[in-house]
């Protein structure tokens, strides 16, 4: 009887044993690796709402999940030396804020999963082989900057009916904002504008292009990356100090003194990205998960900044915004 009683105690833990067993690994706490392409407080507002969402689903710090945080403050060299560390960590999961990090994610990396919450073209950067089909570690958002280009220079058109030379200026070191330069320039072609390039690679290679139009331009068109949004105030002061309207791919170029801006929602893209790094946690594959699209776009017109440059916004545009800054 008591060897009986033994075999049915054993039996009866063996059968809890991977019930237990599925509990402590579902609680065990989750590395993820936050590669933020500028600094921690230019890009608070974006990661807070990443980290929002993933608390609403259920991801705690201190409890399951543990955040690392690696900041390149605008010096995308130091992607790879992050991406590196995040490898020799074992995260298990790699956030990369821009084509450029997730890039250097891929390249260190085969295996731990990689969410990136925005990106311009990711099938033409290569981070994916399709949106449908990502292939691969990799997964995300793409903010469709390119396909936007031409609506921005429409926009640019109604304000400044006369525009004939616009500047853009463009990371030459990021593929995506290279992709997207092509885009503005063959916009700017079909609209009778003149594009001038304004080529940098680092954030000192700024105000020496900005100061080089010397009347060159009628305006500037920024190709949106994390270099840029690092430096947007630096950006918009110069601009503004030489009288060139603005127009940019977030509002929070607006929200800098930047004159217009036209594409996704930033903050909802990052809680788009929650989902699927959430997704990630409980098991999904990122090359299970499709490469998502932002589902509505945003107009902002900063009037502040149109006084400053003596502009006259048309009102037909006033009405056309979801937001005006006054």
């Amino acid at each position: 009887m008591s060897t009986r009683r033994e075999f049915i105690t054993l039996l009866g833990s063996a059968a809890a044993w991977p019930i237990a067993a599925r509990a402590q690994q579902s609680e065990r706490t989750r590395h993820i690796g936050l590669i933020g392409s500028g600094s921690a407080s230019s890009q608070a507002a974006l990661v807070g709402a990443f980290e929002r969402r993933l608390r609403d689903l259920g991801w705690s710090e201190g409890r399951n999940v543990a955040m690392e945080y690696r900041w390149a403050e605008g010096r995308p060299a130091r992607f790879a030396e992050i991406a590196s560390e995040f490898v020799r960590l074992k995260v298990d999961i790699i956030f990369a804020t821009g084509t450029e990090a997730a890039l250097a994610a891929k390249k260190a990396t085969t295996f731990i999963p990689i969410v990136f919450p925005v990106s311009g073209d990711p099938v033409g950067a290569e981070l994916v082989t399709s949106l449908a089909r990502p292939g691969g570690n990799v997964t995300g958002l793409s903010n469709l900057n390119s396909e936007l280009a031409p609506k921005r220079l429409q926009i640019f058109r109604d304000v400044l009916p006369a525009l004939r030379q616009m500047a853009v200026l463009v990371n030459a070191n990021s593929p995506a904002a290279v992709l997207e330069l092509r885009e503005v320039q063959t916009a700017g072609h079909t609209l009778g504008i003149e594009v001038t390039p304004l080529e940098t690679w680092r954030t000192d290679d700024i105000a020496p292009a900005l100061r080089s139009l010397r009347n060159r331009a009628e305006a500037l068109y920024v190709v949106g990356d994390p270099l840029m949004n690092f430096n947007r105030i630096r950006i918009n002061t110069f601009a503004l100090a030489a009288r060139l309207p603005t127009m940019h791919v977030q509002r929070e170029y607006v929200e800098a003194a930047g004159l217009m801006s036209y594409g996704p929602n930033f903050p909802e893209l990052y809680l788009r990205a929650a989902d699927l790094v959430d997704k990630l946690l409980r098991g999904a594959k990122p090359a299970d998960l499709p490469v998502e699209q932002p589902t509505k776009f945003e107009f902002v017109v900063n009037l502040v900044t149109a006084e400053a440059l003596d502009l006259a916004i048309p009102p037909s545009l006033l009405a056309r915004a979801d937001e005006v800054i006054e």
